[in-house]
């Protein structure tokens, strides 16, 4: 009895023991709830990354928790808790590499971004001209017009986008743009059996732009995609296109004696234009599918006027820009932490040209479509280098399209 007295005795110290263990990690639990839930309250927006490492990454942190009651009191093991999260409500995309002129996510809320990038584009076509008629269909009588038409394009820019709310960023553009075209020909009426190289140059500062988008669907539900609406605004702060001058000595049209081309390339389109846009983008762990649809408006132009050689004006009247129709699509791979690839296509239709409400003679429905890769690697926690090549599919479309972008988050 003595014996089992002690043993008894000794248990009930052993169960005070636990029970002062169990109350000091119950209070060590406590203190990290607290802990957490002041930090929660501190971080008001959510932590959306930028950018993130590979799609569908998210952000951990190893924190000690409790053991079981009858835990020694000397166990500091440790397992994974997700703490930092955005909420649920304010999810972010995913990034991937940039192929459109639309980005595939949004700033945070009170972040900047600037996007030094630079833009190449090659452009050929070659025009065959018939003057004069056929006896036959393989006899022509009169002269045959050949002309090959090359062009080079660098857009250099400098992009701002600002975080203004956890779902809305603003974001202005400033374009600089040098041209180069060169035109060979043989002189019409002329009889000439040389070739002639006409060459003309613009540079200068392009159409500013600027842009508001809003995140309207943050895709949180399985199968849902994240949706942003965009609106984007163009000026026509860049050389005119009827402000350069014409090589024509009276009139262009009708004219035998001038090349009708321009001794000048303009740096801006010369239209004011709006454009209505939505992006889209479904992650499918390890891809990202992303596409887009954009309206673009070019407001009208009345009592046109372009210039002639030895600054002469020629009066054309009315000029209504055709207004274009854009859809994209394509895919993003993460390959790495660091890096992504990504594959997509884009095609824009463009109305025909109006002229005093009459479409102009020559001018079509023009289609324009191009095949896009691009290659994203994360240089640092806030800068990320992306590069893009487009190759044309329609022969309205440059050949070759270069991007390289470097934006840089503060």
């Amino acid at each position: 009895m003595e014996a089992l007295q002690k043993q008894v005795t000794e248990q009930g110290q052993q169960i005070d023991a636990l029970r002062r263990q169990a109350a000091d990690q119950d209070a060590r639990y406590r203190e990290l709830q607290e802990r957490l839930s002041s930090q929660e309250a501190r971080s008001a927006a959510p932590a959306r990354p930028v950018p993130m490492p590979a799609p569908g990454s998210k952000i951990a942190e190893e924190r000690p928790v409790p053991g079981g009651a009858a835990a020694d009191a000397s166990d500091t093991s440790t397992r994974a808790v997700r703490v930092g999260v955005a909420p649920s409500e304010e999810t972010q995309a995913p990034p991937v590499a940039q192929l459109f002129e639309e980005p595939s996510i949004l700033t945070p809320q009170g972040h900047f971004v600037l996007e030094p990038s630079l833009q190449y584009g090659y452009s050929s076509n070659n025009r065959v001209a018939l003057v004069g008629y056929t006896v036959i269909p393989a006899i022509l009588i009169g002269l045959i017009d050949v002309r090959e038409f090359k062009r080079n394009t660098f857009i250099g820019a400098l992009t701002g986008r600002w975080g203004a709310t956890n779902r809305t960023e603003l974001e202005l553009k400033l374009p600089y743009v040098a041209r180069s075209d060169s035109t060979i020909s043989r002189e019409i009426f002329t009889g000439s059996a040389n070739d002639n190289v006409f060459n003309t140059h613009g540079n200068g500062m392009g159409d500013i732009e600027a842009a508001i988008r809003y995140q309207i669907a943050d895709g949180r539900d399985n199968n849902k995609p994240y949706v942003v609406g965009g609106l984007r605004f163009k000026a026509r702060n860049g050389t005119d296109p009827f402000e350069v001058p014409v090589d024509c000595v009276t009139r262009c049209i009708g004219n035998t004696t001038g090349t009708g081309l321009p001794l000048e390339l303009p740096t801006g389109s010369g239209f004011y234009s709006l454009q209505p846009s939505l992006t889209f983008l479904l992650p499918s762990d390890p891809a990202v599918f992303f596409g887009g649809l954009s309206y673009t408006y070019n407001f009208q132009r009345n009592d046109v006027s372009r210039t002639v050689l030895n600054g002469q004006k020629e009066f054309i009247g009315d000029i209504k820009v055709g207004d274009v129709w854009g859809l994209n699509f394509g895919m993003g791979l993460a390959l790495n932490e660091r890096s992504s690839f990504s594959l997509g296509m884009e095609l824009y239709t463009v109305a025909p040209t109006k002229q005093n409400g009459q479409t102009v003679i020559g001018s079509v429905r023009t289609q324009l479509a191009s095949l896009l890769l691009g290659y994203s690697y994360r240089y640092s926690a806030k800068s990320v280098l992306n590069v893009s090549v487009g190759a044309g599919l329609t022969r309205d479309t440059p050949d070759l399209q270069m991007t390289i972008r470097f934006p840089m988050s503060f």
